[in-house]
């Protein structure tokens, strides 16, 4: 790969740039123990230019994973916290009358950053959920009739609980295909659960990532140049044609009542593509494929209800459908 030569006037190589962003792992672990596979998702969202939606039970470090992300990346990161009483106001900004000048000005919201982590997305009604789709989609706001463009890089990371579901508001289906990655944080295996209590023992605190250890280790050239490398990344004919027939079956099973839609099917294509790069190659292997296809599909589709009751997951779907569909050669 050739370097590439950013804004600045710097040269960046493609390959110093990989080396940036795997270090991420590394780095966030001096905070959070045992999430390498959450950590790369997150990576892979950068990338594609993509959100992503986090499910745990509370309590599984899924806000200080973002913080811990942004810190390493040298990003600006605000937190707002989803109530039932929150306006859509409180997330994009509003105009605000200033006496002094007697007009009114722009006030900006918390999503006017780089990583917004929206907590507990699901505790605010459908009114306020959707105020984040415009900022998601087309990376801006629009406040009386202004649009303002959001910066660049910007993520969502939302959080939902899933084990406590009175007092919420079920994303619909729309909002969730925003979504490019669905991202389970399990509970941590016993050693790792040892070592996040030793750490605390020795006086590790969470709110204070420096003192952890935790400084910048990539940049937003680093991820720009990433982004420019992984469009290059070749894709296959037969590629193409297996994301397509993966998604179209699932449009055919009997246990769903909704299947992939052709954004999910792009979306599958792009995370692929950002994975097959982070392995250090420059094309797709249907390995590629079924590695994103869990997180990149598991929230585009819906049970039947007699499916859901009988036992069956949206994954344990998923993957009878990669077991079943030809695997090109």
């Amino acid at each position: 790969m050739d370097p590439t030569t950013d804004n600045a006037g710097s040269t960046t190589d493609p390959r110093s740039s990989r080396a940036s962003l795997e270090a991420l792992r590394t780095e966030i672990a001096k905070a959070v123990v045992g999430q390498d596979s959450t950590v790369t998702g997150l990576v892979v969202a950068l990338l594609c230019r993509g959100h992503v939606l986090l499910e745990g039970v509370p309590g599984v470090a899924k806000t200080l994973l973002v913080r811990a992300l942004a810190s390493s990346l040298e990003l600006d990161t605000k937190r707002v916290q989803f109530t039932p009483d929150l306006m859509p106001s409180d997330v994009t900004g509003s105009l605000v009358y200033d006496t002094n000048t007697a007009r009114f000005s722009f006030q900006p919201g918390p999503v006017f950053t780089n990583l917004v982590l929206a907590d507990e997305i699901n505790r605010t009604p459908p009114k306020t959920q959707s105020s984040l789709l415009e900022a998601m989609e087309e990376r801006q706001v629009t406040v009386d009739g202004t649009p303002r463009q959001l910066p660049d890089p910007f993520m969502v990371v939302a959080t939902q609980n899933p084990v406590e579901y009175e007092g919420t508001y079920p994303l619909p289906e729309a909002q969730l295909d925003r979504f490019l990655l669905k991202l389970n944080v399990p509970l941590p295996t016993r050693q790792d659960e040892i070592d996040v209590l030793t750490r605390h023992a020795s006086g590790f605190n969470p709110r204070d990532l420096q003192a952890a250890g935790i400084h910048p280790v990539a940049t937003a050239a680093d991820l720009e140049t990433a982004r420019t490398a992984v469009a290059k990344t070749t894709i296959s004919p037969e590629i193409t044609a297996y994301v397509v027939d993966i998604c179209r079956a699932t449009r055919e099973s009997p246990s769903l009542t909704l299947g992939v839609s052709p954004r999910g099917a792009t979306a599958l294509l792009a995370t692929a593509r950002a994975w097959a790069w982070l392995t250090g190659r420059d094309y797709v292997t249907p390995d590629d494929v079924k590695a994103l296809a869990l997180p990149t599909l598991r929230h585009r589709i819906q049970l039947r209800p007699e499916a859901e009751m009988e036992g069956v997951t949206a994954d344990s779907v998923i993957n009878a459908i990669l077991t079943h569909v030809p695997v090109p050669r």
